[in-house]
């Protein structure tokens, strides 16, 4: 596979062979993202307005929380708080048109999150190369072909981004392969699944064979939403 600077990070991901690669794709823009907004970007002034206005999920207030740093999450939590108050309580009471519009206001900033906004541009990106790096290098269709799964969501993801980053002849080949990946892992998970559920039947009682379905109910979840519960 020829290197460059736009598939290194591809490469690096699909080589792995365990798992869904798009998942570790979408891991490390993630723990890249946090790591950059805890550190030295805090204070940086045109960081600071856009975390100030749109504050983060709870999934990246956990990994930043992780982070161990508490003093640059509670500098920009008090800047988010006032940015918050500002934006959402100044006015009048609430009374009328003017608290459906505090309402509005309070759930677009529910919605709103800094790392989500970083990382799903980088994907998008990464996704197209992905989809570029497929048609052009044959190598790569050779890994691509040869990953273990793809969870349900990051599936529906590149053969969305294929249709617009691949050749008309190329990407039904493509969309192919991502379906048999993703379809594969499905009917495994469902045998697991299947065979959880049957463990509590009374017929088999002392039956010890979980095979690999103790932690199917786990694995399911992560297929369904591409994240580990």
């Amino acid at each position: 596979m020829r290197y460059d600077i736009t598939n290194i990070p591809i490469a690096e991901v699909f080589e792995e062979g365990d798992g869904c690669p798009i998942c570790r794709l979408r891991n490390t823009l993630e723990k890249r993202a946090v790591e950059y907004i805890t550190g030295a970007a805090m204070m940086e002034p045109d960081i600071r307005i856009e975390t100030n206005k749109k504050g983060f999920c709870l999934t990246h207030y956990r990994q930043i929380l992780g982070q161990r740093n508490r003093l640059s999450v509670a500098l920009m939590m008090e800047s988010h708080l006032e940015e918050l108050e500002k934006e959402i309580f100044t006015g009048l009471p609430l009374v009328g048109k003017n608290a459906k519009k505090q309402a509005k206001d309070a759930q677009e900033k529910l919605h709103s999150c800094f790392v989500c906004d970083q990382v799903g541009d980088a994907m998008q990106k990464m996704l197209a190369t992905v989809c570029r790096t497929y048609e052009g290098q044959r190598d790569f269709r050779n890994l691509f072909e040869s990953q273990p799964c793809l969870c349900l969501p990051h599936f529906a993801a590149l053969v969305e981004t294929s249709a617009g980053a691949m050749s008309k002849k190329m990407q039904p080949d493509f969309a192919k392969e991502a379906s048999r990946l993703a379809r594969n892992y499905l009917a495994e998970l469902r045998g697991d699944v299947r065979h959880f559920c049957e463990m509590y039947d009374h017929r088999n009682a002392g039956n010890n064979d979980w095979g690999n379905s103790k932690d199917s109910i786990e694995r399911a979840v992560w297929y369904l939403t591409a994240r580990e519960p």
